[in-house]
């Protein structure tokens, strides 16, 4: 494999000059209410270091005087956004990361620890998938039934004797610093005390706790298997305030107003957070259904607004199995590891999109340069439409189509100096040629499995880049363990234990997180492929899972020609697990002082 380099940050700057001057407005979307989100959800802690504290309820009744102590300390989303931007300013003007730093805590509840604290509102829940939890449907999921992977064998949430009731999630620039929020945490289970001094038992226990972290260099922005981690993120649509310009995401993609950056489609709210707008199945950008709803009919309680479900997944990673697996099957087909690598994951290691680099045998200045662009870095897509995205009738490659939709004359565009834009702006992104037959990126890429962008066809003919925005999530996850050397020395004894904690927030689990594992990842009928006289595309080699059983990936071929190349085990293990739900800050209140149900 290509040795990883250091990367600076790679988002674009944040615009040095007011919002209100560096992007377009967004006069028809929703105003959020960010003091009640919690702050991971929309903003993203975007920390280095976390700890998961995963407890059970043991007395509802002291559990909630408990809760009422730790509420106030739970970060929201007005908070994280904030910090992040002064963030983003300071580091962009002095090149310094450490003069500002944050610890932040998140709580979310299994459908279990909800009914314990509201048992007469909880059956209104919906969405099987939480009321179940993630355990029962594990195997659904295509984990093992039995031996390592199982839920037997998980570390959290596999049974009675390690599942939780509540998570905490805790995250922060300094690692000693989150440990001593989580020890503080600790603490007041343990010999807890409220404002006023009394003595304070709080009804719950510890089942488990997991600590993660960003990688070391070269590493940093990788997971353990190598390649840059968080690459595509959905925008969300929604401000923050009545200013139509306080956008939650910034609109910086000259050629087209309906995306963030370049190729990052802008999301309904309502697919991440609940009492918004979620998208709208028949049209990328009208808004649809409000998320409080499912076909006509609530979809959860009422106190549910402003709350997200959260899916967490401990996933052990095999990195030299894999790191095997790359070596001796690229050099059975006739290929480099580099892109017989980048052919099963969509990009090389450096984050370059294959769409983009075209097959390269090994990665180049150029490359590495491009991976770390997050103006670049996603300004493709798969199934016919250049990175302008002309599906909207907006033309492509310069300023024009984003000034009309902002309401500006081509004259007066051209006329301003620019300035303002290239504070917020990234540059107007170059035509990409279209890969509709999966020559180029395979069908089976786990970029491409896991959002198809706008292919046509997957898995059902319906199927089109509107309905794939339904499937979307907010992933926040992170490493845990130490990474595996690049070259071992022959003493070198290894645990095995590392690999990511991931950590989703969506309105739906059976319809976002289970859709794109079990219709997607798990399928290898995803699209139609002809191979050998069956139609059939192959498995997310990366995290699709089948039990036990081989998983065969179509590989297609300088020639034309497409092989299967079959893994007779895989290298993305479960050991862990669960479904929850975020509530909001009032919520939280509320569940405190036993006002619901």
């Amino acid at each position: 494999m290509a040795m990883i380099e250091k990367y600076p940050a790679r988002e674009a700057p944040y615009p040095a000059k007011p919002v209100r001057d560096a992007c377009a407005p967004a006069t028809d979307e929703d105003i959020l209410n960010v003091a009640n989100v919690q702050g991971n959800i929309l903003a993203g802690f975007n920390k280095d270091h976390q700890v998961l504290l995963f407890l059970r309820i043991t007395n509802p009744k002291q559990f909630r005087e408990w809760l009422k102590e730790l509420t106030p300390f739970v970060a929201t989303t007005e908070e994280v956004l904030a910090f992040n931007r002064l963030f983003k300013q300071i580091r962009t003007r002095r090149g310094d990361t450490n003069i500002l730093q944050v610890t932040w805590m998140n709580i979310a509840f299994s459908f279990d620890g909800l009914t314990k604290l509201a048992p007469a509102t909880t059956e209104e829940f919906r969405d099987e998938a939480f009321r179940q939890g993630m355990a029962s449907r594990s195997t659904a999921l295509g984990d093992p039934a039995s031996g390592e992977g199982s839920t037997e064998q998980w570390l959290v949430g596999g049974g009675k004797d390690n599942d939780a009731d509540v998570v905490l999630v805790f995250a922060g620039d300094d690692r000693d610093d989150v440990l001593s929020e989580v020890a503080r945490i600790e603490n007041s289970i343990f010999s807890g005390r409220t404002a006023d001094g009394r003595p304070m038992r709080c009804g719950v226990e510890i089942v488990f706790r997991q600590e993660g972290a960003t990688l070391p260099e070269p590493l940093t922005g990788h997971e353990h298997f190598g390649w840059l981690d968080g690459v595509s993120q959905p925008g969300l649509r929604g401000r923050t305030s009545e200013d139509p310009h306080s956008v939650l995401t910034l609109r910086q993609n000259p050629a087209n107003a309906e995306q963030g950056k370049p190729g990052q489609d802008l999301i309904w709210p309502g697919e991440f957070v609940f009492g918004y707008p979620g998208q709208n199945p028949e049209d990328i950008h009208a808004p649809g259904e409000d998320s409080m709803r499912k076909d006509g009919k609530p979809a959860v309680p009422e106190w549910a607004r402003d709350g997200a479900y959260l899916v967490f997944r401990r996933l052990r990673q095999d990195v030299p199995g894999f790191r095997r697996f790359i070596h001796e099957t690229a050099k059975a087909h006739g290929l480099t590891p580099a892109l017989f690598g980048a052919k099963l994951v969509g990009r090389y290691p450096s984050g370059a999109p294959i769409m983009v680099t075209g097959n390269l045998n090994h990665e180049t200045p150029e490359s590495h340069k491009l991976g770390g662009d997050d103006c670049r870095n996603n300004a493709f897509e798969f199934g016919g439409v250049g990175a302008g995205d002309a599906a909207d009738g907006r033309e492509r490659g310069g300023v024009r189509g984003h000034e009309a939709a902002a309401g500006v004359k081509k004259g007066e565009s051209e006329a301003r100096e620019g300035k303002k834009e290239k504070d917020c702006r990234c540059p107007a992104p170059k035509e990409v040629e279209p890969d509709p037959v999966g020559a180029v990126c395979p069908f089976a890429a786990h970029i491409r499995k896991t959002y198809p962008r706008d292919d046509e066809g997957t898995i059902d003919p319906g199927l089109n880049e509107a309905t794939t925005q339904t499937h979307r999530l907010l992933r926040r996850g992170i490493p845990f363990g130490p990474p595996y050397p690049l070259d071992p020395p022959p003493s070198f004894k290894d645990s095995g234990e590392r690999g990511l904690l991931f950590l989703a927030y969506q309105t739906s689990i059976e319809e976002q997180f289970e859709f794109v594992q079990q219709a997607w990842a798990n399928n290898p009928e995803f699209k139609d492929v002809s191979v050998d006289g069956k139609l059939r595309s192959g498995f997310d080699l990366i995290i699709g899972q089948n039990g036990t059983e081989p998983r065969d990936f179509v590989l297609p071929m300088e020639d034309g020609t497409r092989q299967i190349v079959r893994a007779d085990k895989t290298w993305v293990i479960p050991t862990g697990g669960g479904y929850y739900f975020s509530p909001s800050i009032s919520t939280l209140q509320a569940l405190a002082g036993g006002t619901i149900g």
